[in-house]
């Protein structure tokens, strides 16, 4: 799960009628109309119509898609309500503007040449600096302000934009111009949970334990080629002395804070149907833009380790999940089977499929640095 469970099939509340209002104003629902006290209670209710319109939402957005609106699902339908226009954009240091408002100005920004980053829909530093530097070239005051004048300004340009993919092109490019080798990269290494939070577990395993192991043989594995491991786990007593485990946001910060190359984030899954199984890895994308050398791990980290073990094959995935947003650097999130699944527990049970899992992801990463892969095309 990526977060505390707020609604779902069945439930009836007035939070309820607040998720059909956003749902409908998404075009995702109809709206209802007929009797007042009628429409009410209808409201109040999670029904399959509202249960139908959340997983047509998460799939769109990249978010688990099963129909659970989670905190992550609720902060995703939050963003969707703005437009471009709506408020005035501007950066907040320690707590950035988020939105599709500010996704909408990252695109026009980037299609016009000014590098804001990636258009995740957070105003950061890189898309203050990219607005200043639009708002010199049009001649308006390079205040880092998104408001009525830039907005005209924007719009008079809009024949302007071209489209294509200059995100895409500039993080392939930059992985190009790397050393072809990882010796010297930072590599964050994110075993997830930990502390009070075990993560999935069976009667003998843990999620918490069995990804930290498998840090540990990865970190050996990076340590003997030259590369610069970290550990989220290593800051966690920092962050969370109570024994708290960091949220997505706080590992990420750790991740753009120590500058790293590459973000490696190790979970084992878990469900209430015992037949679910298989390996599978996920990175940042969208229907309108990708981490191309996030894919390109995920690929690569899918490829070496199924090589070495027998899980199912469950391919790579796109997804927008909190890690592989906020992070600035290329990151993927492997899951490393299912601890709920027998066959899955009894091969992670075995230390030495551990090791084939942690010598798969190292050799991924010696692979990103040393066959890069053609430029994306715009």
């Amino acid at each position: 799960m990526q977060g505390t469970v707020l609604m779902r099939l069945g439930d009836r509340s007035f939070a309820v009628a607040e998720i059909r209002h956003r749902l409908a104003h998404l075009g995702l629902l109809s709206r209802t109309n007929g009797d007042h006290d009628c429409v009410r209670a209808a409201c109040d209710v999670f029904d399959e119509t509202v249960d139908h319109a959340i997983r047509a939402f998460q799939q769109q957005r990249g978010l688990r898609t099963d129909g659970v609106v989670d905190a992550e699902t609720f902060r995703a339908l939050d963003e969707a309500k703005w437009r471009l226009g709506d408020r005035v954009l501007s950066y907040v240091p320690g707590h950035p503007l988020v939105g599709d408002d500010v996704a909408a100005l990252q695109r026009r920004l980037c299609d016009m040449g000014f590098d804001c980053g990636r258009c995740d829909g957070i105003f950061g530093p890189l898309t203050e600096a990219a607005l200043r530097e639009f708002q010199r070239n049009v001649g308006l005051p390079a205040d880092g302000t998104c408001g009525a004048d830039t907005l005209r300004a924007l719009q008079r340009l809009r024949r302007t934009v071209v489209g294509g993919r200059p995100y895409e092109l500039r993080e392939t490019l930059r992985l190009r111009h790397h050393p072809p080798t990882v010796a010297g990269k930072c590599v964050v290494l994110d075993p997830g949970h930990g502390g009070r939070d075990t993560g999935a577990r069976t009667a003998d395993l843990c999620e918490a334990s069995l990804v930290d192991d498998i840090a540990n043989r990865i970190e050996g594995r990076l340590l003997a080629v030259g590369a610069q491991p970290f550990r989220t786990r290593a800051a966690q007593h920092v962050l969370h002395p109570e024994d708290v485990p960091p949220s997505d946001g706080d590992r990420a910060s750790f991740a753009n804070a120590a500058e790293a190359d590459v973000v490696v984030s190790l979970h084992i899954d878990g469900h209430h149907d015992p037949a679910c199984n298989g390996f599978a890895v996920y990175y940042y994308g969208t229907a309108r833009e990708r981490s191309v050398v996030g894919e390109r791990l995920a690929e690569l980290v899918r490829a070496e380790v199924l090589e070495r073990t027998d899980f199912l094959d469950c391919r790579t995935h796109p997804k927008t999940w909190e890690l592989l947003r906020r992070t600035r650097m290329p990151a993927v999130r492997v899951e490393c089977g299912y601890l709920t699944n027998p066959a899955d527990a009894e091969r992670l049970a075995d230390p030495g499929v551990r090791d084939h899992i942690a010598e798969g992801i190292a050799s991924a990463l010696r692979r990103l640095y040393e066959d890069p892969g053609e430029p994306a095309a715009l």
